[in-house]
């Protein structure tokens, strides 16, 4: 790799890109977790940033926060005895208990996985 420079007020500075990353689309948690980084982990965000992984690193973010969601919110209606039974003879109250326990579910997931 052959590195080229400009000259700006008679120095030499090199002519450096940051490595192209793939687009990937950023989910709520991806997104959370990249304003997370800028404000309290700076200096994890530039390196991530700068050694072009910042985008490999928020998707795993965002396919891992999904996942655990669901698979938490499945777990507490089991706990709880949010079945489909509930859904077809009360559906608001079992929209109301799949609302909360989402709720819960991602607050878990925030502090564990995209505020650590």
């Amino acid at each position: 790799m052959e590195i080229t420079y400009r000259m700006q007020e008679g120095f030499q500075i090199p002519n450096l890109l940051l490595p192209q990353e793939t687009e990937v689309h950023l989910g709520k948690y991806a997104e959370l977790r990249r304003q997370y980084l800028i404000k309290h982990r700076r200096v994890l965000y530039i390196n991530l940033k700068t050694s072009g992984k910042l985008a490999e690193h928020l998707a795993e973010i965002e396919e891992s926060a999904r996942r655990m969601v669901e698979q938490t919110v499945q777990q507490m209606a089991q706990t709880e005895g949010v079945t489909e039974e509930l859904k077809a003879t009360d559906p608001v109250r079992w929209t109301g208990l799949m609302n909360n326990l989402r709720h819960s579910a991602e607050e878990l997931i925030l502090n564990d996985l995209i505020y650590s």
